[in-house]
């Protein structure tokens, strides 16, 4: 291995021991930008979803850690890192990062702004990390009972999202392109809370549902209240979180707390797991729960 990729690698494993210091989890990354660390089970025929149950590295960011002697493993293994990816939606910070892409040709940073405006939220000030290619990340933190879901250009053109099992590129980062930075005056800036209207443009829009027939659901509410109830395991939350914001928005938030407690039950939530959820949407939405 070249000097410069010892010394980059060195780097590297610092920054990122220094990322999880502050309660980040972390794993290795190529100059690819890619986990530095290939499935243990490639190859094999149709080895079925592992999540790092087999004990092995290798599971991207199921590998993620803030552990130093298991990241000083991690970087062991994989020699050739020379960046390191941080983990979104994990515990304390339940970190969303807002990719602000400057490669599709349109402004992101003014589409933001435009977004901002129109739905009446500010960015707040935050860790902003500066990429190679010009652009800029952004780093917020969210509740611990919603997971916010990864994607690219959905929120507008040139915008991604990193949430629940995504991971963004830590500022140290080696990469083909060039070193991640963070922008002057943000480095020890504590990831800012998510702006509760940006929270919910984050979070999937229901999909047409049939009426739920809840007796005190009411015409407006039913709808909610079915979308709750079409939620799979891993999405109960969110789900939940997204119909009660909306309900509180649309003045039915106490009418719709016991229809959406019942739904939330149904999906195999506790009550006392659905009622923090709701109280927490009636927080975000500036009402009392």
């Amino acid at each position: 291995m070249a000097t410069t990729d010892r010394q980059a690698t060195t780097l590297a494993l610092a920054h990122a021991l220094s990322a999880a210091e502050r309660g980040l989890a972390v794993i290795p990354l190529s100059r690819t930008k890619l986990p530095a660390l290939r499935s243990p089970h490639r190859g094999q025929p149709d080895p079925g979803p592992c999540h790092g149950e087999c004990g092995r590295f290798g599971h991207g960011v199921y590998d993620a850690s803030t552990d130093p002697v298991r990241i000083r493993e991690l970087f062991a293994a994989a020699p050739w890192a020379t960046g390191y990816g941080i983990a979104c939606g994990l515990p304390p910070h339940h970190l969303i990062g807002i990719d602000l892409d400057t490669k599709s040709g349109t402004d992101s940073s003014a589409a933001l702004r435009e977004l901002a405006l129109r739905h009446l939220f500010t960015i707040p000030e935050t860790v902003v990390v500066l990429t190679p290619s010009g652009g800029r990340h952004l780093w917020l933190t969210g509740p611990s009972d919603v997971a916010v879901p990864n994607s690219a250009g959905r929120l507008a053109p040139g915008i991604d999202i990193r949430g629940a099992g995504g991971y963004l590129v830590g500022p140290g980062s080696r990469t083909e392109h060039g070193v991640y930075g963070t922008a002057p005056g943000t480095a020890r800036l504590p990831p800012a809370p998510c702006p509760p209207a940006l929270l919910r443009l984050l979070l999937p829009a229901p999909r047409p549902t049939h009426p739920a027939t809840h007796p005190s659901a009411g015409d407006h509410g039913q709808g909610l209240v079915q979308f709750v109830l079409a939620a799979h395991e891993g999405q109960r939350n969110t789900r939940l979180f997204w119909a009660a914001c909306r309900a509180y928005e649309n003045g039915i938030g106490p009418a719709l707390v016991a229809p959406l407690i019942d739904a939330a039950l149904n999906t195999g939530l506790t009550e006392r797991e659905a009622r923090a959820t709701i109280a927490s949407a009636a927080r975000m939405t500036g009402h009392r729960p």
